[in-house]
């Protein structure tokens, strides 16, 4: 198994950017716990969003992140429980050929990815696993850099905009 560490998709010709299409259901942790995803374990802290995606998936998303990457459906208040739409925030993504890990962050929990499963770079050293068939579902491909914002590029590269 492939282990990675310190990845910088931006360097990566095989890397390309995506978006997410899909409406979750959230529940704001009442307590600190840890939930178990696909691909791997998420460890989450009082008023963390757990998340349940259109595929049954599950995740777990900091507070601190949650608003920046999730908008409520109308008429539900930010905040509670309930449909929140994916924010259209372009990510960094790379098919892997084999078997990897990597952790969310430094420190953070150690994802587990087969073969042709996706390696998402939200942010320097922010990372996710998404399982091929999900990805296929939920992501679509920016057909052209310009297609970014530079408010989106800005999300996703925040430390080498600086």
């Amino acid at each position: 198994m492939l282990a990675l560490a310190d990845i910088d998709l931006t360097t990566d010709s095989a890397a390309t950017h995506y978006v997410k299409d899909e409406v979750v259901d959230v529940a704001f942790a009442t307590a600190a716990g840890e939930l178990t995803s696909r691909e791997g374990p998420n460890r989450y802290q009082t008023g963390d969003a757990l998340i349940t995606g259109s595929t049954g998936d599950r995740w777990s998303v900091s507070r601190d992140r949650f608003d920046e990457k999730y908008e409520p459906l109308p008429p539900l208040p930010a905040g509670a429980d309930g449909p929140y739409r994916a924010r259209p925030i372009p990510v960094l993504a790379k098919q892997m050929p084999e078997p990897f890990t990597i952790a969310r962050r430094a420190g953070g929990d150690l994802l587990r990815g087969e073969a042709q499963d996706w390696l998402l770079q939200y942010a320097p050293g922010d990372y996710g696993i998404v399982e091929n068939a999900r990805f296929a579902r939920v992501y679509r491909r920016l057909a052209t850099d310009s297609d970014m914002t530079a408010t989106s590029v800005q999300k996703i590269l925040p430390e080498k905009l600086g």
